[in-house]
């Protein structure tokens, strides 16, 4: 439990602004909020899911806002974070409930999300995804 612990406090300020970032993206994707969308994602996002499919950013906001891709729950496990520089590299297991055009379905995936340090703050410039 210590060891625990400890590992929580061994941080960065850092890593720990990456995962409140990681948990604001997935708070905005099952809320579907266009605006908080927007503000997490980098002009420059190139969004790769598992299927192949790569969207910009605009692609990207679009499809979860009309709920073409739909994600109604979403649990994150087994996540890394590693601070490069400006750039922090992200890997985690997701598995969600998805909704996709009225579709009931499930997801899961292994995702790498690429964040960069911008004005202060972390934006996602890249994310691919896997079937697991």
């Amino acid at each position: 439990c210590f060891s625990a612990l400890t590992a929580a406090f061994a941080q960065s300020k850092d890593e720990t602004a990456v995962a409140n970032a990681v948990e604001a993206l997935k708070k905005a994707m099952i809320d579907a909020d266009k605006t908080a969308l927007e503000n997490i994602a980098a002009d420059d996002l190139s969004y790769g899911h598992s299927a192949g499919k790569i969207e910009d950013k605009a692609e990207f906001v679009r499809a979860i806002v009309s709920n073409e891709s739909d994600f109604v729950t979403i649990t994150l496990t087994d996540q890394t974070i590693k601070i490069v520089g400006n750039t922090a590299i992200v890997r985690h297991k997701l598995a969600a409930t998805t909704n996709n055009n009225g579709q009931p379905g499930t997801a899961k995936l292994s995702v790498l999300l690429v964040w960069q340090k911008q004005k202060g703050g972390w934006k996602l410039l890249a994310r691919q995804a896997v079937k697991i």
